[in-house]
């Protein structure tokens, strides 16, 4: 049997989530290889779907894959009945879609994990579990790779990131490490960065938390995409693309994501914002979103046993007011 090319995450509680219209206008911002958007375009009549990933391979993944389902539009323009597939980052979402003329959505799906294809991928550098190139890039005619960066920052840039995207306790004395094993050679590959980040950790650590370079790789993943940078901005102004009623689906996958998405969903969730110390509202702040999820959705015991990659995922869902 043929692998699959991506497991999606919490497909159920996605497509419950989203409550699809089908004539509505839906916007997956993270295809990978259309997992979600394929059940998303099976509950579509004569809506839209539109579909970003800055991998030109899972474009090419999902358009074979949708292709099955429903019509994929070939000149850049969005139609009923058919779905767009964008090239880009989704950040760019907001006013690529401004510029088709297309001002309110339905719904919106993101899912801000790695697609089990990259991971599994050894020349895409992106899993510590095997052999590759040091590159972790998602969109592949970006020059910054994460071989540059191993290879090139300096000590305390190292640092930083490994202790600001990837939470590495170990962060210092990696980057330490890191400094003075690419002075006798360069650090080329998955393995011997691994091979380096072992070394820095007590074997309880190794074991623990299921492999030791876990949390650096993240990092550097982080670092090499710009996966935070403006996370914060674009979902706020995805929020104000959505109708009334619209629902929009976020999956993350480790506790910076996670924080951000929560932080985001109660901001615009909010009332009055004002000092408790004030007698009476001044800042005329009006909730513009109802959160649907108190606690983040995870994965079922069910999924866990099918898809391990699944026990970090965390869902929240909110509705446009």
């Amino acid at each position: 049997m043929e692998k699959a090319y991506h497991i999606p995450v919490l497909l159920n509680e996605v497509i419950n989530g989203l409550k699809i219209k089908p004539n509505g206008v839906y916007l997956d911002l993270t295809l990978g290889g259309a997992g979600h958007s394929g059940e998303i375009a099976k509950k579509l009549s004569n809506g839209i779907l539109i579909g970003f990933d800055k991998d030109l391979e899972a474009i090419s993944e999902s358009t074979k894959k949708l292709s099955k389902t429903i019509k994929i539009s070939t000149d850049g323009l969005p139609r009923q009945g058919e779905a767009l597939l964008v090239n880009k980052d989704f950040k760019l979402a907001p006013e690529i879609l401004k510029s088709l003329g297309i001002e309110r959505v339905d719904g919106i799906l993101i899912d801000l994990g790695v697609s089990s294809h990259q991971i599994d991928t050894p020349s895409r550098g992106f899993s510590f579990k095997t052999d590759g190139i040091l590159d972790m890039r998602m969109d592949q005619s970006q020059s910054l790779t994460a071989k540059e960066l191993v290879n090139n920052l300096s000590e305390e840039q190292l640092r930083k990131i490994f202790w600001e995207f990837g939470e590495e306790e170990f962060a210092g004395k990696i980057a330490n490490k890191i400094v003075q094993e690419r002075q006798k050679a360069s650090i080329e590959t998955t393995q011997k960065l691994n091979e380096i980040v072992e070394s820095c950790l007590p074997k309880k650590v190794v074991f623990s938390r299921g492999g030791a370079s876990k949390k650096v790789f993240q990092a550097l993943r982080i670092a090499v995409n710009g996966e935070l940078e403006n996370l914060k901005e674009t979902l706020e102004n995805l929020i104000e693309m959505l109708k009334s009623g619209g629902r929009i689906c976020v999956i993350s996958f480790h506790s910076l994501e996670d924080r951000i998405v929560k932080t985001v969903f109660k901001e615009k969730s909010l009332g009055c914002v004002c000092p408790p110390s004030f007698p009476k509202c001044v800042c005329n702040h009006i909730p513009s979103i109802k959160v649907i999820t108190k606690k983040p959705i995870v994965a079922s015991e069910k999924e866990l046993e099918i898809n391990s990659r699944s026990s970090s995922a965390k869902l929240r869902i909110a509705e446009k007011i």
